[in-house]
């Protein structure tokens, strides 16, 4: 007979889903053992675009459950989290040689505030041409269109250190530093082992959540018996910011070298442009811009607003670099799923759930999702509360 368990939930990764997970199981009721091996947030979930958004660009690709999804978690967010999510206005320039056509942005955006429901921020147009003088120094040779539209903006690393707070609030104990080494399968439970304060702990959970993000498939394999770890690929993700004036709003532009989208936005008073898409193989820890990324996106910078000549106003003052975790596959990384990856070690009374990829702005949604798929082997307790009627302050 397996000896009795510590905590009904061992969770690995303090990050966005690690976070949201541990505050889901602590509001059903459970006890939960959250373990980070350096901070909260202090991976990818503090190295996002910093929105909180649908994904217009997903509808390209059909992935209409995942924008209808991100809205509706948009929607929550903008209402639980005032202080840390808040609406900007978008604008999309559309050049004589731009891709997506005029028709086509309609389109998009009409299905997009269709999805949001006509509700809060669903609201957009064209900014009319006497107005294009503001738009800090958009070039306007060969302009035809610029589109407005809403989403949101967040300082992700905030957000997660305040869902963190909210699972703390509720009960759950969170260790950090704390270095996992091996989990064992013993019968309806998992034997995880980890040093906390440079002492060797020992911790027995009903279910272990593997949220470690990029590391999780390296965290996946340390669990014995062996257990399936899927393909996976880590993309890489780079951001610059640049020593100028915070733009009045998100332009969402379109690479002239290969139809990316690319953000200029405002960050906390200087302007930063990002993301890149660029296969990563190595540590994660190491993740970092590289100097073909920031040529790239100073690039487009460049194309879209002709101020930012080389070495002449475009001092480079920081950047960061972060990993997506996607299906593996050919083919570019913009044509796969977007979609969270939930994976136990068996079909029914799980004890192992990874985590695998997954978006900032539908963390909550994940968070209720991994619940449902561990619920049978977790037993019946009372919730102490909703996670979309608990605020999150910063």
């Amino acid at each position: 007979m397996s000896s009795a368990v510590d905590v009904d939930v061992a969770i690995v990764g303090a990050g966005i889903h690690g976070a949201g997970i541990a505050q889901a199981a602590a509001a059903a009721g459970h006890s939960v053992l959250l373990l980070e091996q350096t901070a909260p947030a202090a991976g990818s979930s503090s190295r996002s675009s910093k929105l909180i958004h649908g994904g217009l660009r997903y509808l390209e690709t059909g992935q209409f459950h995942l924008v209808r999804e991100s809205l509706h978690e948009r929607t929550t967010l903008l209402r639980l989290a005032p202080q840390l999510v808040r609406l900007q206005r978008f604008h999309i320039p559309v050049y004589r040689e731009t891709r997506r056509r005029p028709w086509q942005l309609r389109i998009g955006l009409s299905l997009y505030a269709l999805l949001c429901g006509f509700g809060r921020g669903s609201r957009f147009g064209q900014v009319p041409r006497s107005e294009w003088h503001s738009l800090d120094g958009l070039e306007t040779n060969h302009l035809q269109r610029v589109f407005y539209y809403h989403d949101a903006q967040t300082d992700d690393r905030a957000l997660t250190e305040a869902v963190v707070r909210s699972a703390q609030q509720l009960g759950v104990r969170m260790l950090c530093p704390a270095q996992v080494h091996s989990a064992a399968l013993d019968g309806d439970a998992v034997d995880v082992r980890f040093t906390w304060e440079s002492s060797e702990q020992r911790c027995r959970a009903r279910v272990l959540v593997n949220a470690a993000g990029p590391w999780a498939d390296r965290m996946a394999r340390t669990i014995s018996p062996a257990i399936q770890v899927p393909a996976l690929e880590c993309v890489q993700g780079s951001h610059v910011i640049l020593n100028s004036a915070a733009p009045k709003a998100v332009y969402y532009v379109e690479s002239p070298r290969d139809g990316r989208a690319v953000f200029v936005m405002p960050w906390h008073g200087k302007l930063m442009v990002g993301t890149t898409e660029t296969r990563f193989r190595g540590d994660p820890g190491t993740v970092a811009p590289t100097a073909t990324e920031v040529h790239y996106l100073l690039g487009v910078l460049r194309h879209y607003f002709p101020r930012f000549r080389p070495n002449d106003a475009c001092e480079v003052i920081g950047g960061f670099a972060g990993l997506r975790v996607l299906p593996g596959g050919a083919g570019h990384a913009f044509h796969r799923s977007r979609e969270t990856l939930l994976v136990t070690d068996r079909p029914e009374h799980p004890r192992v759930l990874s985590v695998y990829g997954g978006k900032l702005t539908t963390w909550r949604a994940i968070s209720a999702r991994a619940m449902d798929q561990i619920a049978d082997s977790l037993p019946k307790r009372r919730a102490v509360a909703r996670t979309d009627q608990l605020p999150l302050t910063s």
